[in-house]
């Protein structure tokens, strides 16, 4: 048996061995392999608009600080947006291809994309897009083409929009685990589920008016390039007469009914190639890569563009979500540089910590005064993310950005009944009255429940005296919008708490006439600080990945799912937390 032992520790310390070289030799060819090596652009290209891998704003750029590495990504919506700009006066670049997109950008970053796109098309060049079947989502993208193809077999879905809530009350009186709950504002409907059955009036009132006005920014997009009536899309969608290829093609809504080799036979035709050769195409990553290493000289002053997207927890944060250590850093980083002239913070979150998120808030009022700073507003900037962003000079957002939700709530699981019924019984000896933390596995007394209450109005009043003093309103003007009651970028515009619709190059715009400069470079911030283990776990091959794995068998939205519910047990503290997730599909 020790024999056996001997032979099993060496085949394991061997398998290991050579792990180690074979992610030694990955790191270095990675390593040598990350310059600013250009990627060949070739003549009469097209641009094929694969946003598969897209879905953040800030790719990121890391600082590795246990070994000597940087590391920059050029994969974000910014470098996508900037890269379209650039190839409207490429001579090298003769079109954009949409073809079968799967996208996962929200609503507001598609509307700016698709704005960029807008604006590519004035050059003359040509936009097509072609798609198997389209969702909403895809067809709202799709519609700003010039001719939009569709498979004979496929189908497009143009049928409004919804929203789905689901209730846990008689779930938790069945279970016996009971969600604690104790909120400030009427709308702040993230509790909810677990105190009702069914919507509130108030939070019914709110979606509705949020999808409407969200339905509202595709209706006047989709009429404006198909050239049909909000009044005869809407009936479409009433009716669903849009979901056959011929039906649509009836309509107005697409142009060709046909499959894949005829478009690509069309742009050939447009690019005055033959059939039977290949036409040139470069995917939109690569060649925002090669805008990225174009070298640009436009003097020494910059505008500092400074991305807080994800939820708001705390730590060092990433490019998935939002910590105080990058945030502050860069934002004090920005405010001290002397060639930076003036901020832009981007902010694209539902919120989270009610600490992190004044920490970041403090940073922002420490900048006031030295330099300009302007938020814009991506597809979500409410509770936490509007609270960081309601002291700037100057608040940006899209007509469908989700923003508001000035409101405050705590949640405290209790298993007191379940553990119960399974025959566990908990108690506690004290020294004092109140000297014991809350326990799941015992009732919420009433004085724990009223310190908490306290907690939550403190935090309430504090998040509305913010905003009154950085939108210039009353307590009571902000209570009256606040309550956790979430908006839309246009109906927030009407009640002061922004100052503008538009994009992220609006803003960029807006703080260089602040900063009274008319050339400038930007510079992305946050840089996030990593160790050699973040590299390690990056390089993973995705056969043993559990994230690449789960991503398989579950699929991507279910996986996504999994991690809302690890976050939602993470959660330390108060919160300033949007109630739900709004995706056009």
């Amino acid at each position: 048996m020790k024999f056996l032992g001997n032979v099993l520790a060496t085949l394991v310390g061997l398998f290991i061995f050579f792990m180690l070289f074979f992610f030694g030799i990955v790191m270095i060819g990675v390593i040598a392999g990350s310059g600013s090596e250009k990627v060949v652009v070739n003549n009469n290209s097209v641009i094929v608009l694969d946003l598969a891998e897209v879905n953040r704003d800030y790719a990121g750029k890391a600082r590795y600080t246990d070994f000597d590495y940087y590391e920059v990504n050029n994969d974000g919506l910014t470098d996508v947006i900037k890269a379209i700009e650039y190839a409207k006066t490429d001579k090298s670049i003769k079109g954009i291809s949409i073809i079968n997109s799967d996208s996962k950008l929200g609503a507001a970053q598609t509307n700016w994309l698709r704005s960029a796109i807008e604006d590519f098309k004035t050059s003359k060049k040509f936009v097509y897009a072609y798609g198997d079947e389209m969702t909403q989502g895809e067809y709202f993208l799709n519609s700003v083409a010039d001719s939009i193809y569709l498979n004979p077999v496929g189908g497009l879905d143009f049928k409004g929009l919804s929203a789905e809530l689901m209730f846990f009350k008689d779930l938790q009186e069945k279970s016996g685990i009971k969600m604690e709950v104790i909120r400030h504002g009427k709308y702040k409907s993230a509790v909810e589920p677990f105190l009702q059955n069914e919507m509130s009036d108030a939070n019914r009132e709110q979606v509705t008016t949020m999808l409407q006005t969200s339905w509202n920014v595709i209706l006047e997009q989709v009429s404006r390039s198909r050239k049909i009536s909000k009044d005869r899309l809407n009936a479409i969608a009433d009716d669903l007469q849009a979901r056959t290829p011929e039906m649509a093609k009836a309509e107005n809504l697409i142009d060709v009914v046909a499959y894949e080799d005829i478009y690509h036979n069309q742009i050939r035709k447009k690019l005055n190639i033959e059939k039977d050769k290949e036409y040139k195409s470069i995917d939109i990553v690569a060649y925002a890569k090669n805008v990225a290493t174009t070298s640009k000289t436009l003097g020494s002053d910059r505008i500092a563009v400074i991305y807080a997207q994800g939820q708001i927890m705390g730590g060092e944060g990433d490019v998935s979500y939002i910590g105080e250590g990058s945030m502050r850093r860069a934002i004090k980083e920005a405010r001290e540089d002397d060639n930076v002239k003036a901020i832009v913070l981007r902010v694209d979150s539902p919120g989270g910590s009610a600490l992190t998120s004044d920490l970041i808030w403090r940073e922002v009022e420490l900048t006031k005064g030295i330099k300009p700073i302007v938020v814009s507003m991506g597809n979500v900037a409410a509770s936490g993310g509007y609270y960081i962003s309601c002291n700037a000079d100057m608040i940006f957002a899209e007509p469908n950005t989700i923003t508001g939700s000035i409101g405050v709530f705590g949640v405290l699981p209790n298993f007191t009944k379940l553990s119960n019924r399974i025959g566990i019984h908990t108690q506690q000896i004290k020294t004092n009255k109140n000297s014991a933390d809350y326990s799941p596995f015992l009732p919420l007394d009433a004085t724990m429940r009223a310190a908490t209450q306290s907690d939550v109005e403190r935090i309430y009043s504090i998040f509305v005296s913010r905003v009154a003093d950085g939108r210039n309103m009353t307590a009571e003007q902000v209570d009256a919008i606040g309550q956790g009651r979430v908006w839309t970028g246009a109906d927030a515009l009407g009640i002061g708490l922004v100052d503008k619709l538009g994009s992220l190059d609006d803003a960029v715009a807006q703080a260089a006439k602040m900063a009274k400069i008319d050339k400038y470079s930007t510079r992305s911030y946050p840089e996030y600080e990593k160790s050699f283990k973040d590299l390690f776990a990056s390089l993973m091959p995705s056969f043993i990945s559990s994230k690449a794995i789960l991503e398989k068998e579950i699929g991507a939205e279910n996986y996504q799912l999994i991690q809302d519910i690890k976050n939602a047990t993470n959660q330390r503290g108060v919160q300033l937390l949007m109630p739900y997730q709004l995706k056009v599909k």
